[in-house]
């Protein structure tokens, strides 16, 4: 009979576990391998994101209130028209003068325009998409006009009549209109002065109290009157002549509606306050749809 080993088996805790160093050792070359596979797709991926043009940031036409927009009528060759527009407020809105719009589109008086619509905002929209132009046409219609004005007075074609000879269709002599007098449209210190070229100073600011009296610069007709201008307040727009337009904004309360006629000095709004700061009057001038500064055309005061 074989002797008994009474040595017994020492079991050490762990032990039958592979040591986490020893398992790091075994995975390194495995690791290094994967890694040598995925660093070209990595790489490719890197180089093709920073070759992708950039995508062009979306510019929206709504800003918060007390910020005057800002549109480069260069980028935009169409206006869709909303409900709220007006003739005038587009114009003033790109910096156009109005008769242009109206001619660019084929729009005559009483200038109406319709949800919807998409009006062009230069005269060279449409020649330039379709690359056709027809000089030949104009022409010969503007001789034809010509020849027909001149059948109608009696005189040669291409001469001129004499200026006192032109009459309007109501058959009154046709007179040059009356120079503009302005006035100052609310009393109080000019808080900023227009700067050429600059968008955001178009006009001049004059502070006041909350609910002052704002008045009429000159005589005209009430072309808008309303809030659909962002940036502005409660706006209204003044017809002067067919050059000249002055705007009033940042109104607490507007006292008149489009299509009112109203007279130098009248009380055409309340003086209001533009995103919570010190009461104040925005004011501009613009002939022929451009802006000019309104302290070269208002009186000097005492």
């Amino acid at each position: 009979m074989p002797e008994r080993d009474d040595k017994r088996k020492i079991v050490l805790p762990g032990a039958g576990r592979v040591a986490p160093q020893h398992c790091v050792r075994q995975l390194a070359p495995l690791l290094g391998r994967m890694l040598l596979l995925c660093l070209p797709l990595f790489v490719a991926g890197a180089l093709s994101g920073c070759s992708a043009p950039k995508r062009a940031a979306v510019v929206s036409l709504e800003q918060p209130a007390g910020k005057k927009r800002v549109v480069n009528r260069s980028r935009y060759q169409y206006h869709r028209v909303r409900r709220g527009d007006t003739l005038y407020t587009i114009a003033w809105r790109y910096g156009v003068d109005y008769p242009d719009l109206a001619r660019w589109n084929s729009i005559g008086y009483p200038y109406t325009i319709y949800p919807g619509q998409r009006l062009r905002l230069s005269d060279v929209a449409d020649a330039a998409a379709s690359g056709v132009l027809r000089p030949t046409v104009r022409q010969k219609r503007a001789a034809d006009s010509s020849a027909t004005r001149s059948a109608k007075s009696g005189g040669a074609p291409g001469k001129r009549p004499s200026p006192g000879a032109h009459r309007t269709e109501a058959g009154k002599v046709a007179t040059t209109p009356r120079s503009l007098l302005w006035s100052w449209p609310a009393k109080g210190q000019v808080l900023q002065r227009y700067a050429k070229g600059d968008p955001a100073r178009k006009g001049i600011k004059i502070g006041g109290r909350l609910g002052q009296r704002v008045a009429a610069a000159e005589s005209g007709k009430v072309v808008y009157a309303g809030s659909g201008l962002i940036g502005y307040g409660r706006l209204i727009i003044i017809k002067h002549n067919k050059n000249y337009l002055s705007a009033y904004g940042y109104n607490r309360r507007l006292l008149v509606a489009e299509g009112d006629v109203v007279k130098r000095g009248q009380s055409v709004a309340e003086m209001g306050e533009q995103g919570g700061g010190r009461p104040k009057l925005h004011f501009e001038i613009r002939r022929n749809g451009t802006p000019v500064d309104p302290l070269t055309l208002l009186p000097r005061r005492r």
